[in-house]
C-alpha cells in the first residue's frame, strides 16, 4: 500500500468508512491528474473500472470525509481534486470559456504577502481567518 493509500485509509477508518477498490481507484486517478476534474473526466480516466453510478457515490463519500474537495467552476460544473492535506497548498487558474481548472503554485514571497493580507482582512473585520484559496479567472491558452 502506498503512502497516499495509507493516509487515505487512516482518514476513512477514523470515520468508520471502508477504503474500497472504487475509492482507491478514484484517489489514484486524481493523484495522476493535474488540477480538478469533473466526474465524467474521472470516469474516462478510470476506463470503465468503476461504473458511473458507483463513481458518484464514491465522490460523495470521499468529499464528505475530507479526502476530496469539490470546486464549482465556470458554467456551474463541479470538479474534484484531492484535499490540500494530501497535495499541499496551491491555487487555481479557472478558464471562463471552457471551464477547466488548473492547479498553480505561487512563489513563496507572493504566498507570504497573501497570508499577511488575509490576516489583515480578517483582523480588520473581526474574522479569524485560518486559511485561504485563490482562483484566478481568465482564458486558458487553448481558448485564447
Amino acid at each position: 500500500m502506498s503512502v497516499l493509500d495509507s493516509q487515505v485509509a487512516t482518514r476513512l477508518a477514523e470515520q468508520d468508512i471502508r477504503y474500497t477498490r472504487a475509492r482507491r481507484a478514484v484517489v489514484a486517478a486524481l493523484q495522476d491528474i493535474d488540477g480538478p476534474r469533473t466526474a465524467a473526466e474521472i470516469h474516462e480516466s478510470l476506463r470503465g473500472d468503476v461504473p458511473l453510478s458507483s463513481l458518484y457515490r464514491t465522490l460523495s463519500v470521499l468529499d464528505q470525509s475530507g479526502v476530496l474537495v469539490p470546486h464549482t467552476g465556470a458554467k456551474g460544473l463541479v470538479r474534484y481534486e484531492l484535499a490540500e492535506w494530501i497535495t499541499g497548498h496551491h491555487h487555481h487558474l479557472v478558464c471562463l470559456k471552457c471551464g477547466t481548472i488548473e492547479d498553480t503554485d505561487v512563489p513563496p514571497s507572493f504566498e507570504s504577502r497573501m497570508e499577511k493580507m488575509v490576516e489583515k482582512i480578517g483582523t480588520s473585520t473581526g474574522f479569524n481567518a485560518v486559511d485561504h484559496s485563490l482562483e484566478i479567472h481568465g482564458v486558458c491558452l487553448a481558448c485564447s
